[in-house]
């Protein structure tokens, strides 16, 4: 595409971009840097986005349902994260990072195979998706990585950017290049994310070293 007409593509997007997007993109680009940060106020802002894209999402005139489930889940599991981040009721100490265990992984795994074939066979028979197979895969390594992160599991960030990896092209092949570079920022942050968590592990072995 010539620069002009993408340039103008990207302004025409932006001039029919809801006010309430616009409030939902940024508290999501603030949960992945608060993430990156590990704040545990990530999970208050993605609380705040998710439910405002769930809205967005079955309004009339949207009707996308898959995303919708997608937030939906996504906001039971920053509530989650939010509560498990604390660990216990009473209790002011936080979550540390870790690795997963062989059993957390198997349950992940069983996130993972769960949320494709119910968004697969969702898609497929109960929506006029073009794009079944790859828009399940998104959504259920997205949902496995958000189980990740709110046990605040390193490998979180991996599977969060397999996610966005197969997001981007996605996008781009659905016309939708300012959602596609959003997810190219979040892949950034993710790599980022990702060797910052894995500092502050070896942060914590290096006293018990």
């Amino acid at each position: 595409m010539h620069p002009d007409l993408f340039a103008h593509y990207l302004a025409e997007q932006w001039q029919h971009t809801a006010p309430l997007e616009l409030i939902a993109v940024c508290f999501g680009v603030a949960e992945v840097l608060l993430a990156f940060r590990n704040s545990v106020l990530l999970y208050p802002a993605g609380i705040i986005s998710t439910a405002i894209y769930t809205w967005l999402f079955i309004r009339p005139g949207t009707g996308l349902y898959a995303d919708a489930i997608l937030n939906v889940y996504y906001f039971a599991m920053s509530v989650y994260g939010w509560y498990h981040w604390r660990r216990r009721k009473h209790s002011h100490t936080e979550l540390p990072v870790s690795r997963a265990t062989s059993a957390e992984r198997r349950i992940a795994s069983g996130i993972f195979i769960a949320a494709f074939c119910f968004l697969l066979l969702f898609l497929k028979y109960a929506t006029d998706s073009s794009v079944p197979l790859a828009d399940a895969f998104v959504s259920a390594t997205a949902w496995t990585g958000m189980w990740f992160l709110a046990r605040r599991k390193i490998e979180n960030w991996v599977v969060l950017n397999i996610s966005n990896a197969a997001a981007i092209p996605l996008l781009l092949y659905k016309k939708m290049p300012l959602t596609a570079l959003l997810t190219l920022f979040l892949f950034i942050v993710a790599v980022l994310g990702y060797f910052r968590w894995r500092r502050l592990l070896k942060t914590k072995a290096a006293p018990a070293a």
